[in-house]
């Protein structure tokens, strides 16, 4: 009003200064109240005529009201409904092009697009309001989870809370030769703050601790993966969680779990209800419906609705179907604007929202830290009895009648880990082997299947009567292949394409150039052993010495043989007593070593010699020590028991003891100190 009203006072100037325009007062209004210079003209018109009365704007009777037909308005809401329900999905626009194509069936007009989109809006902004209000857990930016306990964490940063669970996939798998396997189990590790998917374990075996500790260690590490994945991406997640919020299933609750908990140090919770766990349950059904249904031999989640031709277009293999799994992982589902930042990517939101660079562990040390645990009591000699099977291992003598640690992997247990209890923390003492069982591989279930299987028939339970059982399996497998054994093959080839990872080659390497050249594919058993063969020729090599090689599996013995005749190398196996056994199953094998030297107990002059070339040949200090003088030799004696390798950890120990203390040569004193604790 005010505008108006100058616009209507005198605007000459006095005293023969620059007079200001009407057109130009005009100009002035028109943008302080943002409308035309024309529209201004009318208002001042108005006013003249009609005073205060004449600025009133007249409101439309219809104002909020859509002008076309009220079945238009119902066919318009009803089409975006239909369309939006459930898993499915469509657009404004979606719905316009359904109203165009109803109104040339019925030969009318049809309402503009624009029209169109006025009659959803109202919808479509009440279904945004419920969906941003939807998530109780939220506290403004923050999201805070209850847990049974009656805690509340507070979600502040990345891998702070990581929530797990597991789902069927409904998508029917075959084996590499065509044949119906089943649908496999996924297992999802979640990061709370980002929604990121951390890792995933795809099998046939079903949910348990083991499964869960799969999955964790994929999260944990960094993860990489060769060409035919065919990744635009990285994953690049990793680290240790604070954290591990899941539901009250009977593997979260497992000892296992709290073990591993403690041992990687983070707290595990249980959810107070079964909606705290929306987080870690969406990304399954978006997997089933942006990636699942679109597959062949896809099932659907409902059994009794399953498509009949579910079963005749199954085609994928397990490995197949986890190429494909991380690649929409890692391409898609991590690269998407998280709903609730809007400008940031998941990854980029876990990137963003760590407070400090991840954890990094070695793949050794948290095989160890995933591994199942137990307590037993080692026998005399050194031996251990461990689900009906014995072991043995170096140096567990000195441990009879302790109560040690066991740590096992489920998969193989025919190698232990022994740990002993000092104070509060674990010490290792050594690897203990399965006694006639080295060379086998020998799962968990195994193990008690074959024991049940033994006691039926009338014998008694050994290391040997196992054996046996084992064999007569294989044997039998061999003619008849049962589903549970395809289904071990196929988890094998997808273990084996995460373990052969391209090894980025060196420029500074010119002798052998076998890396020079990219990859395209992932290296195969085929390849690797004619690098391995190009190396060894290339650098020149005239003897390899394999150590252990009594833990071989008995596939490994044909590709020494093939070293041994394609390149003429001297190939030299160390191992302990059960070498010659294993080698002798395969003839071809056992023709090509058949010259065997046995280190047993040394004495005499023979343990003198010894001892003198050690200290001259392979010690070789500044300063002559004299270990053979009668007081080096006796206390070496009693401390090794005249075994070499025991002398050879004793006198490297020892040495480096002595050169940290300043010495240079051992003295008789470091030598004790030292031995007394190999006693």
């Amino acid at each position: 009003m005010e505008v108006i009203q100058s616009l209507l006072e005198n605007s000459d100037t006095c005293g023969g200064k620059l007079r200001t325009t009407y057109t130009q007062k005009l100009k002035e209004a028109a943008e302080k109240l943002g409308k035309s210079v024309r529209t201004v003209r009318r208002l001042v018109d108005k006013w003249e005529q009609e005073g205060l009365a004449g600025l009133a704007q007249n409101q439309r009777m219809d104002k909020g009201k859509h002008r076309v037909d009220e079945d238009w308005q119902e066919f318009v809401l009803k089409t975006y409904k239909e369309g939006n329900k459930g898993s499915k999905r469509m657009t404004r626009q979606q719905v316009f092009i359904r109203v165009k194509a109803r109104a040339d069936e019925l030969g009318v007009k049809h309402p503009s697009h624009m029209t169109v989109y006025r009659i959803l809006q109202p919808l479509i902004d009440k279904i945004e309001q419920a969906k941003s209000i939807r998530s109780p857990g939220w506290r403004g930016s923050r999201l805070s989870v209850k847990t049974r306990d009656g805690k509340d964490l507070q979600i502040e940063h990345s891998n702070q809370v990581w929530q797990c669970d597991h789902t069927l996939v409904d998508v029917l798998l075959v084996d590499q030769h065509g044949k119906i396997l089943s649908r496999p189990w996924l297992t999802t590790v979640i990061d709370s703050y980002s929604r990121c998917i951390m890792g995933i374990n795809l099998g046939y075996n079903p949910p348990s601790s083991q499964i869960l500790a799969l999955a964790l260690r994929h999260a944990i590490l960094p993860k990489q993966y060769g060409s035919e994945y065919g990744l635009h991406e990285e994953w690049g997640t990793s680290g240790l969680p604070q954290h591990f919020y899941t539901d009250a299933g009977i593997d979260f609750r497992s000892n296992h779990l709290q073990q591993i908990g403690v041992q990687l140090g983070f707290v595990c919770h249980l959810r107070d209800r079964p909606s705290e766990g929306g987080s870690v349950e969406r990304p399954f059904k978006t997997l089933n419906t942006e990636l699942f249904s679109t597959l062949q031999g896809y099932t659907g989640s409902n059994v009794q609705e399953r498509p009949g031709e579910a079963e005749k277009e199954a085609c994928l293999t397990l490995r197949q179907l986890e190429q494909m799994l991380v690649r929409y992982i890692v391409d898609k589902y991590n690269q998407r604007l998280d709903a609730r930042m809007g400008d940031q990517t998941r990854f980029q939101r876990w990137e963003s929202g760590l407070i400090a660079a991840p954890d990094l562990l070695s793949e050794r040390d948290l095989d160890i830290c995933l591994m199942k645990q137990t307590r037993r009591q080692i026998q005399r000699g050194g031996y251990l009895q461990f689900e009906n099977l014995m072991y043995r291992g170096e140096l567990l003598t000195g441990y009879a009648g302790e109560s040690v640690v066991l740590r096992y992997d489920p998969r193989d247990i025919t190698t232990i880990l022994v740990y002993c209890i000092e104070g509060d923390k674990e010490v290792f003492i050594a690897r203990a082997y399965a006694q006639d069982l080295e060379a086998e591989e020998l799962s968990l279930d195994e193990a008690k299947a074959s024991s049940r299987k033994v006691r039926e028939v009338g014998k008694a339970v050994s290391n040997r009567s196992i054996l046996a059982e084992v064999r007569e399996r294989e044997t039998f497998q061999t003619q008849k292949n049962t589903k549970k054994e395809r289904q071990k093959v196929e988890q094998a080839e997808v273990k084996k394409s995460k373990q052969l990872i391209p090894v980025e080659p060196e420029s500074s390497v010119e002798a052998v150039s076998i890396d020079s050249e990219p990859e395209s594919e992932m290296p195969e058993v085929a390849e690797i052993r004619d690098r391995t063969l190009r190396v060894l020729k290339g650098c020149g090599v005239e003897m390899l010495i394999i150590d252990e090689a009594d833990r071989f599996k008995p596939k490994t013995f044909a590709e020494v043989r093939d070293i041994f005749d394609r390149l003429e190398i001297a190939v030299i196996l160390v191992g302990t007593d059960r070498l010659d056994a294993v080698i002798k199953r395969d003839e071809q094998v056992y023709n090509r070593f058949r010259s065997c030297h046995r280190f047993g107990k040394m004495s005499g002059e023979d343990f003198k010699r010894t001892v003198d070339i050690w200290e001259k040949q392979i010690l070789r200090l500044p300063v002559a020590s004299n270990l053979s003088s009668k007081t080096m030799l006796k206390t070496l004696r009693e401390a090794t028991g005249g075994y070499i390798g025991l002398m050879d950890m004793i006198l490297r120990e020892t040495a480096i003891r002595a050169l940290k203390k300043g010495l240079q040569k051992i003295d008789l004193e470091t030598l004790k100190e030292v031995a007394a604790e190999y006693k």
